[in-house]
């Protein structure tokens, strides 16, 4: 494993695979009365976020407490930033402090490689999302679930994705979760078409390794899995498309298409959803939906990259309940 994890684009097949696999152990400790391992016992580790966030940093917390370590808290809101204080010396007051570890996110794409690299903090760091270019561990959740349902859970161990068709709609201009999947699938193999309206479509999306398509129904029929993408208002200036109704009607998820998806196909969102725009609430609640699985598995994939970056590189099966409770 590498140092730090700032790009899905920097992992090798064989990376992303041991992370997988990591994970799905990890993930049984979840089944287990005590769900805590001693890993990261006296290690500390910050979550640096200067943007807000739910999901992403409760699902960090919980999986650098499942694996005991202490954790610190950082929100730019409150603190010395709100006052003027730069990234340098936010990351020199942590070096000082002893961090072992940095779970950074931030709104200027690239700031993650930057405090990776700047020998400001001598410690492993972890994109949670920067700008509009990365979000590494997202994408690895999605892939995790991916490969529980299209290969499965124990099928699945030390194989990647391999020929399956994975198509991702909605605000891919936008979405670091677009750029991240697409990176991340195509090392795994998957066959990746991104679905858009042509505004909220990047310019030099030609050179990325998949499909292109404006019409959302005509590539329901052979995908394994659809992710539908949030439009991102908040990171708008200007009309990328006449109205919500108009944008529901021809890029929007609803019973009548996902019909036509085949019956082993699933719907994912990386969350939050915006129901009545990009999904309807009869197909965010189906069976097929894994949006809470997504919430679930990201708790096992953040504790996999924790493992690996601080743990040491070659994984070994967490002890038994008996030992873990004992230790």
């Amino acid at each position: 494993m590498m140092r730090h994890l700032i790009s899905a684009a920097d992992l090798t097949r064989d990376d992303a695979v041991l992370i997988l696999d990591t994970a799905e152990e990890m993930a049984r400790v979840a089944d287990r009365p005590i769900k805590k391992l001693p890993t990261l016992r006296g290690r500390t580790v910050c979550n640096l976020f200067f943007e807000d966030s739910t999901r992403t940093r409760i699902s960090f917390e919980a999986a650098e407490k499942r694996l005991s370590a202490d954790v610190i808290n950082f929100a730019a809101k409150g603190s010395s930033v709100s006052k003027g204080e730069s990234l340098k010396d936010t990351a020199q007051t942590l070096e000082a402090m002893g961090v072992d570890a940095v779970v950074i996110r931030h709104g200027a794409s690239g700031a993650p490689y930057r405090l990776a690299t700047s020998g400001w903090i001598d410690a492993p760091v972890i994109n949670a999302g920067d700008g509009t270019h990365q979000h590494p561990t997202q994408a690895l959740l999605d892939a995790f679930t991916m490969r529980r349902r299209l290969v499965g859970r124990d099928t699945g161990l030390g194989r990647d994705l391999d020929g399956k068709r994975i198509t991702l709609v909605g605000d891919v201009l936008h979405s670091r979760v677009a750029r991240s999947n697409v990176d991340l699938l195509h090392t795994l193999g998957a066959e990746v078409t991104l679905v858009a309206p042509p505004t909220l479509v990047p310019v030099g999306v030609e050179s990325w390794p998949c499909e292109v398509s404006y019409d959302l129904d005509s590539v329901l029929a052979k995908s394994d899995a659809v992710m539908m993408l949030r439009v991102q208002r908040e990171r708008m200036n200007a009309a990328f498309f006449p109205t919500e109704r108009e944008y529901s009607r021809r890029y929007g998820l609803d019973g009548r298409r996902m019909a036509k998806m085949p019956e082993h196909a699933i719907v994912m969102h990386p969350g939050p959803m915006v129901r009545g725009m990009e999904i309807t609430a009869e197909v965010a609640d189906s069976d097929r939906c894994t949006v809470v699985e997504q919430v679930a598995n990201g708790v096992s994939t953040r504790m996999a990259v924790l493992y690996l970056l601080l743990g040491g590189a070659e994984f070994t099966a967490p002890a038994s309940p008996r030992t873990t409770e004992e230790s």
